[in-house]
């Protein structure tokens, strides 16, 4: 950036801060894991105050993860010269702080690029690289301070050949991960070292899915009484005991034999997950069995009724909102409890093309999609309400990386940049 746009961003940067109630966004679909940014006093009606852009940052190498914002300063991975690794930026300059390679050299899949969104944990941050590289990095100067491979400390496999895509869970003393191996589906590690506490091994059966971790990132749910960590999987959705990865349960029926990637829902008992592929989604409930914990399922709702590809769904006041349909992006609101469509589904396109990565903040949702186009939809289950759209100054298909809200200003990141905008016009 130059001395003028540097002069203009912290000018745009004090106007948001002054009008915003703000919030960090420490990692993969924000503070709570579910999509939601708890920020009041934002300026979200586009159609009369569309964004504008604060500034632009370039460096972060090339990648599909969204960016995590904690302490004044932005984390993102992507596939640096040397390797694949974690960009530092300045939350309020938008210049480079530092770059740390993880891997000696650039993973190599389908889609190239990085997935994961750092886990910031005070003073420190937690990613995996595609190629299954679990690191911990110090905040301040991005030194590495411990590394473990998914592959060869843990027998470790994906579904299918598109690079892990896992942002790593913080529990307590302890960071978990989805390695996908045999008997290590799910395994939990020492925070501050990196050791080995507990290591999951994989159950599941059936026809559905395939055997191996998914695209998905943990959640933790305190379903049953019981403290539990919930990911979507090769096969499906599994349940584990956090406190020492005793298997609980699984269930398999949204499972594809492709790729398994939105990150499952939790609220009290209640576990919603979908998948894409033509798979559908469902909800379940928790129950007490025993020592353990038995899932039932309450719905299912087949893939022309409710799927999701990869955009991700938010849960606001007892509704979901997601993207319907694969490989695309149709606004659309269901009623949890029963699992009716109540607006939506297969009669709206809505404004843009593609899957769409969804975040909610303030009343509204933003959908971006992968064409690039960000659109403004009122979350609620009255009626689809579109609210206006842009086209952000730099688009390069397809704009995968999920949008991220801190401290009133919206990120979106497109491979080697990114953009910040001010969620409030002139």
């Amino acid at each position: 950036m130059d001395a003028r746009s540097v002069g203009s961003a912290v000018v745009a940067w004090g106007l948001v801060v002054a009008a915003a109630v703000g919030a960090d966004w420490p990692q993969w679909r924000g503070p709570d894991r579910d999509g939601k940014s708890a920020e009041t006093g934002l300026a979200l009606d586009w159609e009369t105050s569309p964004p504008r852009l604060a500034w632009t940052a370039e460096g972060l190498g090339q990648g599909f993860a969204a960016v995590s914002v904690a302490n004044g300063r932005i984390f993102c991975t992507g596939n640096l010269d040397d390797g694949q690794g974690v960009v530092a930026i300045s939350q309020e300059f938008g210049c480079v702080l530092w770059r740390t390679p993880i891997t000696a050299e650039v993973p190599r899949h389908g889609y190239p690029g990085s997935r994961c969104t750092p886990t910031v944990d005070g003073d420190r941050l937690y990613v995996v690289t595609s190629d299954g590289t679990l690191a911990c990095l110090r905040a301040e100067d991005g030194e590495i301070v411990w590394k473990r491979r998914f592959e060869e400390d843990w027998g470790g496999r994906m579904m299918s050949g598109w690079g892990y895509a896992e942002s790593p869970l913080v529990d307590g003393d302890r960071v978990i991960c989805t390695p996908g191996g045999p008997e290590a589906l799910i395994v939990a590690v020492n925070k501050m070292t990196g050791e080995e506490i507990w290591r999951s091994p994989d159950r599941q059966t059936g026809e559905n899915g395939k055997d191996g971790a998914g695209y998905a990132s943990l959640v933790v749910s305190e379903g049953a009484g019981v403290r539990q960590v919930v990911q979507l999987t090769g096969r499906g959705l599994v349940g584990v005991r956090a406190s020492d990865g005793e298997p609980l349960w699984s269930y398999n029926r949204i499972a594809n034999g492709v790729a398994n990637i939105p990150t499952p829902l939790v609220q009290g008992d209640l576990i919603f997950g979908a998948s894409g592929y033509g798979a559908g989604s469902a909800l379940l409930r928790l129950h007490k069995d025993g020592d353990g914990v038995r899932a039932e399922e309450v719905y299912f709702l087949d893939g022309d009724t409710l799927q999701n590809h990869h955009g991700g769904m938010v849960l606001v006041d007892g509704n979901l909102y997601t993207g319907h349909r694969h490989n695309e992006g149709y606004p659309t609101c269901v009623e949890l409890a029963s699992g009716k469509v109540l607006w939506g589904g297969n009669d709206n396109r809505g404004p843009g093309r593609g899957s769409a990565g969804v975040l909610y903040a303030d009343g509204h949702l933003v959908f971006r999609y992968q064409n690039g186009l960000v659109a403004l939809i009122e979350a609620t289950p009255e009626a689809y309400r579109l609210r206006g759209t842009f086209t952000p100054e730099y688009v390069d298909e397809p704009s995968w990386a999920h949008p991220v809200i801190a401290d009133g200003m919206l990120y979106l990141r497109e491979q080697d940049r990114l953009m910040c905008y001010m969620l409030g016009g002139e």
